[in-house]
């Protein structure tokens, strides 16, 4: 494994509901390299979605650390967090979360405009990162003129606007038929090849087995397995539908 990028130190993370406290993360204890592509597997409610949102600044760990690049994230302040979420890590979401209003390159050059670069360079890089996810001749689309799947790429497209290390995918097939989400994890993957960015995605959905360096199986809050590709005890070629 490269340099790591991504590291997680006995974290745990409880949750108050009434008078119970409910442990959902129970100690983690995890490494991710540069330009992995790691999936997070696990059955609702096993910690796979709070230990995402952990590594992504989201949220803040009860106990334990998250590092990014060796800087513990959960102890920088507000400013400090929005300032390496900004500029280190880009999001994809099941739900796309463009903004309705926008075209496919104003919410792509969004991003740029928070990160303080002037409107032009924003345009040339926006149109270029458009042609990357094969959406260039829809730059002036809005999101009801997409496909869900054109949707999705648009978000990758905004997701890499800021040249990220790490881009984090939750659920990033939730919403696609099996064809288009398919296309999406090949997109991830070449991204992933090409730009030596690390993808880390939280998913149900089993084809991503096959283009996962590693998955990270969690059960009840704590890591059960983790395993490289070849080592995988499912076969690729029995699985016929997107399991949610």
């Amino acid at each position: 494994m490269e340099a790591s990028i991504v590291r997680v130190s006995g974290v745990t993370k409880n949750f108050t509901m009434g008078k119970s406290q409910i442990q959902v993360l129970k100690g983690i204890d995890l490494e991710i390299g540069m330009g992995e592509y790691i999936s997070i597997m696990g059955p609702s409610g096993s910690g796979k979605t709070t230990l995402f949102n952990m590594i992504g600044g989201l949220d803040k760990p009860s106990s334990g650390s998250v590092f990014i690049d060796e800087v513990d994230i959960s102890q920088l302040d507000a400013y400090e967090l929005a300032w390496l979420r900004c500029r280190k890590i880009g999001y994809i979401f099941q739900t796309f979360n463009i903004i309705q209003v926008m075209t496919a390159l104003e919410n792509v050059t969004l991003p740029m405009v928070f990160g303080g670069i002037s409107d032009d360079d924003a345009r040339e890089k926006g149109m270029e990162l458009l042609d990357l996810v094969g959406l260039k001749k829809r730059f002036q689309h809005k999101p009801f003129e997409l496909s869900g799947g054109q949707q999705q790429r648009v978000a990758i497209a905004r997701a890499l606007a800021n040249d990220p290390a790490i881009i984090l995918a939750d659920e990033p097939t939730g919403n696609l038929d099996l064809s288009t989400g398919e296309e999406i994890i090949f997109l991830l993957k070449m991204l992933s090849r090409e730009k030596n960015v690390t993808i880390i995605s939280a998913t149900h959905d089993l084809k991503m087995l096959n283009v996962s360096d590693r998955v990270v199986w969690i059960s009840d809050g704590r890591i059960e397995k983790i395993e490289n590709r070849d080592e995988l005890s499912i076969s690729i070629g029995q699985i016929s539908e997107t399991h949610t």
